[in-house]
């Protein structure tokens, strides 16, 4: 393995030598985007924004599962992004809850990006952080976009306090948002208890509260904010959402469609947000159409679609793999620019095209 140690290290494989072999590990990542939360946020926008102008391509997702184990998959999201950072590439992200009994996270993931010139991959990164990363970005995004034109919520609950409502509170706290309250609310309580310690080490603002009941959760708060491992809906009563909050739906599939039926609804893409039995397609399923959707968050960053100020505004993301790309490039090109990306020396063998 060799090590590219030049402070000059180019960030764009250069393949007149022959294509290269990166592998990013995940504290690389790490270091890589820690305390860069605004400047990701923007690079999501940015992403949105090429993919809303149509310069992506992101065919659907594809999820192998197991008869033996049913509650267990592994997701392929293939993709392809233009714009000054063109790459292409797919995140393989595996979701066993079963882990979480014996000590290790639900998901673990894999990111190779491929030469949009080539097509040869040239980096293999650990992308379990990219995935939380720009799933968490991607809803502060949301949170800032969609609070405009209402009063800013002073207010968050998170419902369901794994990793990902962390990085959540991160992302939220890294670009700019202070709360006067935060409320808890999970089915572990050691899930709750480790959330409110990270609260505590990150010195974070806002009075904390732990919610026996999901329905005193989503009262108390304007920033309602969704990260579950619900397979089906389980939050059904739309009254609970009278004061008209802002819910990020990140999990997808914890709202009843009487609840997104009397709210206004903004996905990130169309058709992704409307299968896999997500809130979203079974709403779909039950009206028959998809009047119930406002538009997608590049429609309202674009001004196609304004929201009103008095009803509840939900978003719901199915998480597009564009996204994982533009971060995971993003690492890569910060990784080699410090000088130490990690090449695998003769990855690719026989290269000579007629022997």
């Amino acid at each position: 393995m060799t090590v590219l140690s030049s402070p000059a290290a180019q960030p764009t494989p250069d393949h007149t030598a022959g294509p290269t072999f990166a592998v990013i590990p995940g504290a690389q990542v790490q270091r890589a985007l820690d305390g860069r939360e605004q400047q990701v946020v923007d690079l999501v926008e940015a992403t949105y924004r090429l993919h809303g102008a149509g310069d992506s391509v992101n065919p659907p997702s594809y999820f192998l599962r197991f008869p033996d184990r049913p509650s267990s998959r592994i997701i392929a999201l293939p993709a392809s992004i233009g714009g000054p950072n063109r790459v292409d590439g797919m995140k393989w992200i595996s979701s066993f809850p079963a882990n979480v009994s014996s000590g290790l996270p639900r998901a673990s993931a894999v990111l190779i990006l491929n030469d949009h010139e080539t097509g040869y991959p040239f980096a293999c990164l650990e992308s379990s952080i990219i995935s939380a990363t720009r799933t968490a970005a991607s809803a502060a995004l949301a949170a800032d976009r969609l609070s405009r034109g209402r009063s800013r919520p002073r207010r968050v609950g998170f419902f369901g306090t794994g990793l990902i409502a962390r990085y959540i509170h991160v992302f939220l706290a890294g670009t700019g948002w202070t709360f006067d309250t935060i409320g808890l609310h999970d089915l572990s309580a050691d899930s709750t208890a480790g959330f409110r310690g990270y609260l505590e080490q990150a010195d974070a603002t806002g009075e904390v509260t732990v919610h026996d009941s999901a329905e005193a959760l989503i009262r108390s708060s304007d920033l309602v904010v969704f990260a579950t491992v619900a397979g089906k809906p389980h939050v059904t009563d739309p009254a609970w959402f009278s004061h008209h909050p802002l819910v990020l739906h990140v999990s997808l599939r914890d709202l009843a469609p009487e609840v997104l039926l009397a709210s206004a609804n903004v996905v990130d893409d169309v058709e992704h947000c409307l299968k896999a039995d997500t809130s979203p397609h079974l709403t779909e399923q039950l009206t028959g159409g998809r009047d119930f959707l406002d538009g997608t968050l590049d429609d309202v960053m674009t001004g196609r679609v304004t929201l009103p100020d008095d009803r509840t505004v939900i978003f719901s993301p199915f998480g597009l793999g564009v996204l994982d790309l533009a971060v995971g490039k993003y690492v890569y090109d910060e990784v080699a620019r410090s000088g130490h990306l990690h090449l695998i020396d003769h990855f690719f063998h026989d290269l000579r095209r007629y022997g």
